[in-house]
């Protein structure tokens, strides 16, 4: 069992129909039919939306993706229309607190793969190779530790999963029965040539891209990147100048609140059916704290 620990009620706005509440973002139509996403302060964790939020959470998530489609923008267009990062900008009648967290952006027809592309070893990348040296089924070479850099990036995509189930790394050739053989090589090339552009980038900034995941779109003929982007929601960002393969590395993102959860300090027992507890002050401050940081290091701009 899991899921939402208390599922929010969705803010009811005039004007707006709410289409989907899922882990972070609520999902709002517009009478002219474009998309209103909202990135709220929620968090998950072991497949649980936690019951505490962390400050201010939603709004990096939604700057860090507007900086990054920025940056991107020759590459590969984005599904933003606009953002609304004052309340003179929003919808009317919505509420204040959606002010640097709300994007409006084109309906697309999204495709149901999550692209993800790993330069380095971790995660569900790690324990499929140390079971049989492959990663989504893609051979690799003998001797990788976990955090090691791979000899090229590789595409490792997964099916989308509903709100408190797992992703589930398929293969390539499994992306291409299900989107057709031309779509699975446009995918692949796009996902590998955004993760490249974005690593260089964060690299000459003192930060590890080591995985990433991008969510596309077909707008027409016209594929586009949607969704978050290059966020620590949906990326590994670790610190160069700590990198050490062999162990588990540091990094930008909720791992506080995951060690929290599994430490004695919580009471939880993951493998129970009961939900997870309410996170202490400090875990939500020294969460929010990497999401600033990274967002500070990544743009060079102050998070005010």
């Amino acid at each position: 069992m899991s899921g939402f620990v208390e599922k929010p009620e969705p803010a009811q706005v005039s004007g707006l129909v709410h289409l989907h509440t899922g882990k972070v973002r609520d999902l709002y139509q517009n009478a002219s039919g474009e998309l209103v996403m909202v990135a709220s302060d929620r968090t998950s964790a072991y497949d649980w939306v936690l019951p505490t939020e962390i400050p201010d959470k939603g709004r990096v998530l939604t700057q860090l993706s507007l900086w990054w489609f920025d940056q991107l923008a020759d590459l590969m267009p984005s599904h933003v229309l606009r953002s609304c990062n004052t309340p003179a900008e929003l919808p009317d009648g919505a509420p204040d607190d959606w002010a640097g967290r709300t994007l409006v952006c084109k309906s697309l027809q999204m495709l149901p793969v999550e692209c993800v592309a790993r330069g380095y070893l971790a995660g569900s990348g790690l324990i499929e190779y140390e079971a049989n040296r492959t990663v989504c089924g893609l051979a690799l070479p003998e001797g990788l530790r976990n955090g090691s850099e791979l000899p090229a990036p590789i595409f490792t995509p997964a099916t989308k999963a509903a709100v408190g189930e797992h992703d589930e790394n398929v293969s390539y050739e499994e992306v291409a029965r299900q989107v057709g053989a031309e779509t699975a090589t446009e995918l692949r090339q796009a996902t590998l040539a955004v993760y490249s552009r974005a690593r260089d980038v964060a690299r000459e900034r003192g930060i590890i891209l080591a995985d990433t995941k991008f969510e596309f779109g077909h707008d027409g003929d016209h594929l586009v990147l949607a969704d978050e982007v290059l966020t620590p929601d949906s990326s590994r960002f670790w610190p160069a100048d700590l990198w050490e393969p062999g162990r588990d590395q540091q990094s930008f993102d909720k791992q506080f609140i995951r060690d929290w959860l599994t430490s004695p300090a919580s009471g939880w027992d993951r493998a129970s059916e009961q939900p997870p507890p309410q996170l202490p002050a400090e875990i939500v401050e020294q969460t929010r704290a990497k999401y600033v940081e990274a967002y500070e290091r990544l743009t060079g701009l102050s998070w005010a």
